[in-house]
């Protein structure tokens, strides 16, 4: 299957069958690489990507400023240190999941919840980290 593949139909699919999906989502690289994204995904910018990386590696590295994409502010929530980082803007937030050579991430608005796109996106994470990705 390809990266392209899992998005499509992993992370921008229909969640619980109630026609509501993602906002956008991505597999990208531990380096920002980007192995695939939905067509809505932002681009990342300058340190955005090292900054969520060391967030990994040191849990509460972005609480105190925020979680940024595209120069899009999140504020940091609870997650997991060191496997999952979540954030909230709005109605809408990120969840982005660690695998040993990838982060899984999605982006929602309402009337996705918070939970919904954790369950998406950290079952494909636990996925890909059964695989050994």
């Amino acid at each position: 299957m390809s990266w392209q593949t899992y998005v499509d139909e992993h992370l921008m699919c229909d969640i619980e069958g109630q026609g509501q999906h993602l906002t956008a989502a991505a597999i990208l690289g531990h380096d920002g690489s980007v192995w695939a994204q939905s067509s809505a995904f932002p681009s990342f910018k300058g340190d955005e990507i090292n900054n969520i990386m060391k967030d990994f590696d040191e849990p509460g590295h972005l609480a105190p400023t925020g979680l940024f994409i595209s120069g899009t502010k999140y504020m940091v929530i609870q997650g997991e240190p060191g496997a999952v980082i979540r954030g909230k803007k709005g109605a809408g937030g990120i969840t982005i999941k660690k695998t040993g050579q990838a982060l899984v991430i999605g982006i929602y608005e309402e009337p996705v919840t918070p939970g919904q796109c954790n369950m998406v996106v950290e079952r494909l994470g636990d996925y890909l980290v059964e695989q050994g990705l």
